[in-house]
């Protein structure tokens, strides 16, 4: 299947790619596009992380949230890692302290210059990492 977004991609469209191909869909293929692209028009794929689409953000929910929602990924690690990502791409009201470093990390990715493609190589390892310690986390609770 076909996973599409906005292209300089950052926190949550480096993260829903990695749920995506870890939890989802592991054959997915992503598409970045423009960010003046008609998201309405697109009928070959799944639109996710773009203004008004069902895989986006509502509320305080990133478009990780929704999609933990959508597919019923109720993993506990997968939650926590959840509450890290909005609050590294979003204004929440309570942020979990760690996604000020997630923020920092996926910036300096941004700084590299490298193609969305690169990032996702580089940084899918991030999120392997964050959720390995997301688990850890939740069994000592």
């Amino acid at each position: 299947m076909k996973w599409i977004t906005r292209e300089k991609i950052k926190v949550d469209r480096v993260a829903c790619p990695w749920l995506i191909r870890n939890f989802v869909d592991p054959e997915a293929e992503f598409v970045f596009l423009p960010h003046d692209t008609n998201w309405a028009a697109i009928k070959d794929g799944i639109v996710f992380d773009v203004p008004n689409c069902e895989l986006g953000h509502h509320g305080e929910d990133v478009s990780f949230n929704s999609i933990l929602k959508k597919y019923k990924l109720t993993d506990p690690a997968l939650v926590l890692l959840g509450e890290i990502v909005r609050a590294a791409d979003s204004r929440a009201h309570n942020p979990h302290p760690v996604g000020e470093g997630l923020r920092w990390i996926a910036s300096g990715f941004g700084a590299l210059g490298l193609s969305d493609r690169e990032i996702l190589e580089r940084e899918f390892i991030v999120y392997d990492a964050l959720y390995a310690e997301c688990e850890r986390q939740v069994k000592k609770a």
